[in-house]
């Protein structure tokens, strides 16, 4: 499984302080007019490292590309730019639907109650930390973009870590558009100061999506399949999810009816990804957001998390490589802080005996994990049920949890596939494939 603990990390870090240093003698010796000496200060200090030696090293370039991973797992914690806030994915996705309210008790994080009842400021720590994460991690895959062709690394090695690098930018990016809309789009690590200066330009949407669209392009040209991979690499990016996320992409043109794109492209990528015999739906629901269902038959992408005992840690050099989504939708009266609460909304949308249920939402007097749950309704919980798929495990109590985080099941894929189908008047497709993902749902087990 890929691990996000790097120690080694630092090393990297000191070639941005060494680039600074540098920056800052030769503007001292122009200063000065001692130009005699800029062609020994401009030499690669022997025996270090610098942004084009560092590469040459495998496990270097390796690590570099980790890097860019670890950003997708800051929910909170320190960044380069200060402390980040609780920024995760469901905020922007469930909190903001018709399907889960905020939770906790009524005072407890009023900035997210703001998203909730679409009011957000510019001031919202939430969307502020959102937005900072991604650019961290859009900054460190554009340092492996640069970096990587000129490096003296296998072939092989350089071809798919720059592939890595332009899927995960791919993915920040997205996150962002979703979001924010049209950004500012970067093909290279930028001066921080021209960025506060705002002598960058923010994209069209369009302009946005056309970029993204490159990148998992690029990626889907460089990546392995999952079989490819050992058992050590499980999580990294693969060919599939690559086509997933870019028919994703797609389809928010479509329905947007930007670019010229079209339901055909969707089918066809998502076809693809069902051909590859690479992935399969889990023959039992319950499985899924279990521990043992990470990397399984059915994962395309998640984020992986192990947890360390360390928690957001104090400063950049403390690398945490847990999660802190489960102790955050937990049950408060037991084990968590109580946001992301199901609302009775998407209870009511689920067959009575459907299986899936037990496994979404849990309630008072449910047994999870072997312990009786007593929520608290309405005084720290807002709807009378907590999410079922972030109690797989107990919160660990350094907020650094074990769960992945999953991104992209192949039953997702399966729903663009069949959406694609319906919507170029192939109906028995659609149907015959929505049907694959009933009958398993209806042969699953309740969780544990």
């Amino acid at each position: 499984m890929l691990d996000f603990n790097f120690p080694q990390l630092n090393n990297y870090k000191k070639i941005q302080i060494m680039k600074a240093i540098k920056i800052i003698i030769v503007s001292l010796v122009g200063l000065f007019g001692l130009t005699a000496c800029e062609g020994f200060l401009d030499r690669d200090p022997l025996g270090q490292q610098t942004d084009q030696n560092f590469y040459n090293d495998p496990g270097n370039a390796v690590i570099a590309v980790n890097g860019v991973y670890e950003a997708m797992t800051r929910g909170e914690g320190p960044s380069p730019f200060g402390w980040l806030a609780h920024n995760y994915e469901f905020m922007f996705g469930d909190i903001l639907s018709d399907d889960a309210a905020k939770g906790s008790t009524p005072n407890d994080y009023l900035e997210l109650k703001e998203m909730e009842e679409w009011r957000t400021t510019a001031a919202n720590g939430t969307v502020a930390a959102a937005w900072t994460n991604q650019f961290v991690g859009i900054f460190r895959a554009n340092g492996v973009i640069q970096n990587i062709p000129d490096a003296t690394i296998e072939e092989g090695l350089k071809t798919r870590l720059l592939a890595e690098a332009r899927f995960l930018r791919g993915y920040f990016y997205f996150y962002l558009a979703k979001i924010f809309g049209g950004v500012p789009l970067f093909e290279t690590q930028v001066d921080p100061d021209a960025v506060q200066n705002r002598e960058v330009s923010r994209a069209s949407l369009e302009e946005t999506f056309k970029f993204i669209e490159a990148d998992f392009l690029a990626a889907i040209e460089g990546l392995p399949e999952k079989s490819q991979y050992g058992d050590a690499d499980l999580g990294r990016a693969t060919k599939g999810a690559a086509k997933a996320f870019l028919a994703r992409v797609i389809m928010y043109q479509v329905g947007l009816e930007i670019n010229g794109h079209n339901w055909q492209e969707v089918f066809d990528l998502t076809q693809e990804v069902v051909g590859s015999g690479e992935y399969a739906l889990d023959d039992n629901y319950a499985r899924l957001f279990e521990i043992e269902g990470e990397n399984g038959v059915e994962s395309v992408f998640e984020v992986q998390a192990k947890s360390n005992n360390v928690a957001n840690g104090q400063s950049n050099n403390d690398q945490k490589t847990g999660t802190n989504e489960n102790v955050f939708q937990n049950n408060r009266s037991v084990w968590g802080w109580g946001f992301n609460n199901p609302t009775q909304n998407l209870v009511d949308q689920y067959e009575n005996g459907d299986p899936r249920l037990p496994c979404t939402a849990y309630a008072d007097g449910d047994i999870v994990l072997g312990i009786v749950q007593e929520v608290d309704f309405p005084a720290s919980n807002e709807t009378g049920y907590l999410n079922r798929k972030a109690a797989t495990l107990a919160p660990n109590p350094t907020k650094s949890g074990d769960q992945n985080i999953r991104k992209i099941r192949f039953a997702d894929v399966l729903m663009m596939h069949a959406e694609a189908a319906y919507h170029l008047g192939n109906e028995n497709t659609a149907r015959t494939i929505l049907n694959q993902i009933r009958d398993r749902a209806r042969m699953a087990t309740k969780p544990k």
